[in-house]
C-alpha cells in the first residue's frame, strides 16, 4: 500500500501513543508497545504491554480493548499500535482475534513506527482473513 500525506496520523494521537508506550512494563523482551483503541462513540482507550516472569503477559492491544469494554463500549472504530522501532509491530494472533470480536468492515487498524509515522493500515479482513467470529457460533 502506498501511503501519502493524507495518511498522516494525528500528532495528538502520536504523542499519546508514545506516552503510553513509555508506561509499558517489558523487562524481559525490552520491546515496549503502546496501543489506542477508538470506540464507536469516539472515546479513546489506551494500553501498554505488561510482561510477567512466567511469560504470559498482556499485549498493549488487549489492555486497551479491556479498558474499552470495562467502560461499557463494545465497538472498535480505529486501533493504533506503536512499537519501539522502525519495523512493523502489527498485532499478534491473539490480539487479531480480540480486535475481530469488536470490529466490523469499517474498523481500521493503524500500525506506526517508533516516531508515529504510519507504516501500514489494515481492515479487519486484511488483518485476519476468513476469521471465526461471534456469527459463527449461531447465537
Amino acid at each position: 500500500m502506498s501511503l501519502g500525506m493524507r495518511d498522516a496520523v494525528d500528532p495528538a494521537i502520536v504523542a499519546a501513543l508514545i506516552e503510553v508506550r513509555g508506561n509499558a512494563y517489558a523487562p524481559y523482551s525490552q520491546h515496549p508497545v503502546g496501543a489506542m483503541v477508538e470506540s464507536e462513540s469516539g472515546a479513546h482507550f489506551y494500553g501498554a504491554n505488561v510482561e510477567v516472569a512466567h511469560y504470559k503477559g498482556l499485549c498493549a492491544e488487549a489492555s486497551a480493548i479491556a479498558a474499552m469494554v470495562s467502560a461499557g463500549e463494545r465497538h472498535l472504530r480505529n486501533v493504533y499500535v506503536i512499537g519501539p522501532g522502525e519495523h512493523l509491530c502489527s498485532p499478534c494472533g491473539d490480539c487479531r482475534q480480540r480486535i475481530r470480536e469488536f470490529a466490523d468492515a469499517q474498523t481500521r487498524i493503524h500500525v506506526v513506527n517508533a516516531e508515529g509515522r504510519l507504516l501500514k493500515r489494515y481492515s479487519i479482513e486484511e488483518l485476519l482473513p476468513d476469521a471465526f467470529g461471534p456469527e459463527n457460533l449461531g447465537h
